[in-house]
């Protein structure tokens, strides 16, 4: 039995098999309006930040010696 996906732009039946060159995408213009997204980054990966942000104020950051070297 054949695979059928959604084209995660426009939603039409995509057949996935060999000959589906742009799948998951049923075409080019898709794939490039998919490709236009993550660039205009109105798509993106959630990523955890490594340390808290309020927290870099605790830290002397912002005091006027913290970067010269001894």
């Amino acid at each position: 039995m054949p695979t059928h996906v959604k084209c995660p732009t426009c939603q039409k039946d995509v057949l996935w098999n060999t000959e589906a060159t742009f799948k998951p995408f049923c075409s080019e213009r898709c794939k490039l309006i998919d490709l236009g997204d993550w660039a205009s980054e109105k798509h993106a990966i959630p990523v955890k930040s490594e340390f808290d942000i309020d927290e870099l104020d605790n830290l002397g950051y912002d005091e006027s010696n913290f970067f010269k070297e001894d």
